[in-house]
């Protein structure tokens, strides 16, 4: 069996190969060059697709003993991805870049490359598992991958292969090292990968540019202040709003919601952020017909929470079981049933 491994330069991505050549596969490794201006070195755990990046991953390859390529993939990322989440930010929402990647470059663009050279299915070192033909998590809850590759198709699952899904990351980079590879304590990745300095306002002014607007209080209607871009708030956000005003019972106002057609940004007390229906567009994968008790998470890092879900005419509705707070358009929501994805739909609205 012919495989395509996906090899950031990272230790995680190394390891998935290094399985792969040891379960008996014909692997040949793949470093997808994302950047149109790679850096030379990474700074610190920021970034990613730096030319040390490229370097680590051909030394890893080497060490393996497996071909190695370098596939320009700059265009379409920054098309797919980059391009994307400077749109959904002007737009109001907030995206998930790494989504967007697994979606349209890893498991789209690479894979269906990969299919057309005759290769059956692209390794990567994604900490998520599959069992029995559906993704699940992984076993190291603290590094699951799943809801972010819950934009997959079923068809793209069948031709994935996630190796260390059954592995903690410590057991990962004591692995790394056992084999040599140079790349065991590298740190990892953190943040937006394009975004090398973590300053994620600074990234989209340069690009979007200064919109002044007003700050305006949930319930009043009043304007507390003036902002210089809406795309800087996020729903839930607390800090950074240099508000002069002071509620009137003293408590902290949080982004409830923000209004591209007039450039609003309305604030308000954290109840008032309490949810308990969200819709989704663009449902993903297998729902059976009907309502379903299942669990959903919303955001990357949070937690999944219990709901009665149903997919009906293209939107997926979850009615919570308790109220959630803090749930922004443009985010995923991925339903699982145990530790089994269900599939996902894009966020459009929470009420």
């Amino acid at each position: 069996m012919r495989v395509l491994a996906a090899m950031s330069g990272g230790v995680d991505s190394a390891v998935a190969a290094a399985r792969a050549v040891e379960a008996g596969y014909d692997v040949t490794g793949v470093h997808l060059a994302l950047s149109k201006n790679a850096q030379t070195h990474r700074t610190g755990a920021r970034g990613c697709c730096t030319i040390e990046d490229s370097h680590d991953a051909r030394r890893a390859a080497d060490v393996l003993g497996i071909p190695f390529y370098i596939w320009d993939m700059a265009d379409r990322f920054h098309e797919d991805v980059i391009d994307d989440f400077v749109a959904e930010y002007a737009a109001g929402r907030t995206p998930n870049p790494c989504l967007r990647c697994n979606e349209k470059i890893k498991f789209a663009a690479v894979l269906d490359r990969a299919i057309a050279l005759g290769f059956d299915a692209v390794v990567t070192g994604h900490y998520a598992q599959i069992i029995d033909g559906k993704l699940a998590r992984s076993v190291d809850l603290g590094k699951d991958q799943s809801y972010v590759l819950a934009v997959l198709t079923q068809e793209q699952i069948d031709k994935s292969m996630f190796p260390l899904g059954d592995s903690t990351k410590e057991q990962v980079r004591a692995e790394a090292a056992e084999r040599g590879l140079s790349v065991a304590q590298k740190p990892d990745s953190h943040d937006i990968c394009f975004i090398a300095d973590g300053d994620t306002q600074k990234f989209l002014r340069e690009r979007i540019g200064s919109v002044p607007g007003d700050i305006v209080d949930g319930s009043t209607g009043q304007v507390l202040g003036q902002h210089e871009g809406a795309f800087a708030y996020t729903i839930g956000q607390r800090k950074g709003l240099a508000l002069t005003r002071p509620a009137a019972d003293g408590r902290p106002r949080y982004v409830l919601s923000i209004t591209p057609v007039n450039n609003t940004v309305t604030v308000g007390p954290a109840e008032a952020l309490e949810v308990s229906t969200v819709e989704g567009a663009r449902p993903i994968g297998t729902f059976p017909a009907g309502p379903l008790e299942g669990l959903v998470q919303m955001r990357a890092h949070g937690k999944a929470v219990p709901a009665v879900v149903e997919v009906a005419d293209g939107v997926l509705t979850a009615q919570l079981r308790q109220p959630e707070r803090g749930i922004a358009p443009g985010q995923a929501i991925v339903v699982y049933q145990g530790d089994i994805v269900l599939g996902s739909a894009t966020i459009t609205s929470a009420r």
